[in-house]
């Protein structure tokens, strides 16, 4: 790997309803383009669909971006001259890349922007440059905070926190700051 794909540059956010989450995806869309692999990464409920959906809108692209948890991936064709989106839901394959290789992305890659949700760890290696999207949610708005903090974070909204890493010489040049600004 050169030394250009190990340069990172790295954006936090703080996202508070599903709205907000959708127009970030919708605001990413416009730094992308063809060639672009987006992992999204978060537990479950996290918002990485939502996202998508936002990505989906921004890139102009037809029909409804859903969860392809059982069709395992799905393209997008543009409606307004963009890059197509095929999003992933690596979620039910346990292999890595080599599992990955009958969706053909790497065909697909340097033409549509790929989106892959739970892709960590399963197929970096189609790209030297690419963008890691991390959600971490505040889980005490359900219950699920425990200790001196749970009370505190039961009256907090459904927050999420986004970490937006680009790696690769694609992300080194301030893509991704006009997305901390907005």
């Amino acid at each position: 790997m050169s030394a250009a794909a190990t340069t990172t540059t790295a954006v936090q956010l703080t996202v508070e309803t599903p709205e907000q989450m959708q127009d970030l995806g919708h605001r990413l869309a416009a730094v992308l383009r063809a060639g672009d692999l987006v992992l999204l990464t978060g537990a479950l409920g996290a918002g990485k669909t939502t996202l998508a959906r936002g990505l989906g809108a921004g890139l102009g692209v037809r029909g409804a971006v859903t969860s392809p948890t059982f069709v395992i991936a799905r393209v997008h064709p543009s409606v307004s001259g963009g890059p197509p989106l095929v999003h992933v839901d690596a979620y039910r394959l346990g292999g890595g890349l080599e599992e990955m290789e009958d969706l053909d992305l790497d065909v697909s890659l340097p033409e549509s922007v790929v989106v892959v949700e739970w892709g960590e760890g399963k197929v970096e290696e189609l790209a030297e440059d690419r963008l890691h999207v991390v959600i971490e949610r505040r889980t005490g708005a359900a219950g699920a905070a425990e200790g001196p903090d749970a009370a505190e974070a039961a009256d907090e909204p459904d927050v999420r926190h986004v970490t937006l890493t680009g790696v690769g010489e694609r992300w080194a040049h301030g893509a991704l700051a006009a997305l901390a600004r907005a």
